[in-house]
């Protein structure tokens, strides 16, 4: 994949608090024993697609073990945004991608990050709702994985204050991991020789929850979704980039759509939260973010997701309500669910069915590039 410096922000502007469907889409995971297996066999093969071999070097340098992201057309660059706390390394990285992958980090050794978070399915598992350990299902939609390097609070109510705090999350939920606590699931890791050895070398202790976090963090920050049509398009000044039909729908996000009041930014979201409605038509409302904040003015609110590559990450809202884009555009067109904490930025749009025709295929054009490399490891610490 030919990769991008970015030169500026992309100057997306209108409406459409899309709820994607997140999650890591990643496939199946594949365990191979062997007692002389690299634990950092596969870190190779994760590296190989970030490297620039047009002229011999690599946007993914390795200087003693640091380890760079790529730069891509339409997004700000990704190594200004990670914590000094927790400073990439490939060896981290590494380790974070056998952690997300493996399911002997759940309860009954069903589940892993990668179960709800496929790459096929932009880093979501398709589903309207997740399935967690035992067949139990989840409340809300799995958030996209991708350009979590960029954002603020993690989950859909924002829960979580750092990306690391997201990464140990789920392992206690009972609905997802199991686990009872967190000491129950770092016990159960301290059982994995490999595992002792593997935190020991990097993190220079046995293994702590702490550790974790910051290692599955690291390999989530290596997922990003740049490069897109519209990137090329509107940073790239490639004016075939995008069909007739998108360029229209381009001004439609910018002006009558009111996308941008939103979905702004080089990552196409504001990082607040929102009522839409979602919920009041059903008596199935879900309380949100006030069930954080306890703010009455978060009622029913949810964090705006990035369009990037939402056209992989269907079924759409928090609750997965939406199969197609068509359904969702229609949704923001008659100006969401009114109830009484609505937010005061959803209005009717009297969008004409060639209009919203058009915003959908802008918003087909949102896929990007960055986040290809990212498969199962060939083994796991035994």
């Amino acid at each position: 994949m030919t990769r991008f410096r970015t030169t500026g922000r992309v100057a997306l502007t209108g409406l459409l608090v899309l709820g994607l469907a997140g999650g890591i889409t990643l496939l199946p995971v594949v365990g191979t024993s062997g007692a002389d297996a690299d634990p950092f066999g596969g870190f190779k093969e994760l590296l190989e697609p970030l490297l620039d071999k047009d002229d011999g070097t690599s946007d993914a340098k390795k200087m003693d073990g640091a380890y760079r992201l790529p730069e891509l057309l339409g997004l700000e660059d990704p190594n200004d945004y990670v914590p000094a706390g927790n400073p990439l390394t490939k060896e981290k990285v590494e380790l974070g991608r056998m952690l997300f992958f493996d399911k002997r980090l759940s309860r009954n050794n069903t589940i892993a990050c990668a179960s709800c978070h496929l790459a096929e399915k932009g880093f979501t598992d398709g589903m309207p709702v997740s399935t967690g350990i035992n067949g139990l299902k989840g409340g809300r939609s799995a958030p996209v994985s991708f350009n979590r390097v960029f954002s603020t609070a993690q989950f859909w109510d924002g829960r979580a204050a750092t990306l690391e705090d997201q990464s140990i999350g789920p392992f206690i939920n009972p609905v997802e991991h199991g686990f009872a606590d967190h000491d129950e699931m770092v016990a159960k890791m301290r059982r994995i020789r490999g595992y002792r050895d593997l935190f020991q070398d990097i993190f220079g202790r046995e293994i702590m929850i702490e550790d974790v976090g910051k290692a599955i963090a690291s390999f989530q920050r290596t997922i990003l979704s740049g490069n897109s049509a519209l990137d090329k398009f509107d940073m790239g000044g490639d004016e075939t980039a995008l069909s007739e039909s998108a360029k229209r729908g381009l001004e439609l996000f910018r002006k009558k759509a009111r996308c941008t009041k939103c979905h702004s930014g080089f990552n196409m979201t504001e990082e607040k939260f929102h009522n839409l409605g979602i919920g009041w038509d059903t008596n199935t409302v879900d309380l949100g973010r006030y069930m954080e904040t306890k703010n009455p003015e978060d009622v029913g609110a949810f964090k705006t997701p990035t369009l990037r590559e939402i056209d992989r990450t269907a079924p759409y809202m928090h609750d997965g309500r939406f199969k197609t884009l068509e359904e969702v555009v229609d949704f923001y067109n008659q100006g969401g669910i009114k109830n009484p904490h609505l937010d005061e930025l959803i209005l009717p749009l009297e969008l004409t069915e060639q209009e919203k025709r058009d915003l959908v295929a802008l918003l087909k054009s949102f896929n990007g590039e960055g986040w290809q490399h990212v498969s199962p490891p060939a083994s796991f610490p035994k």
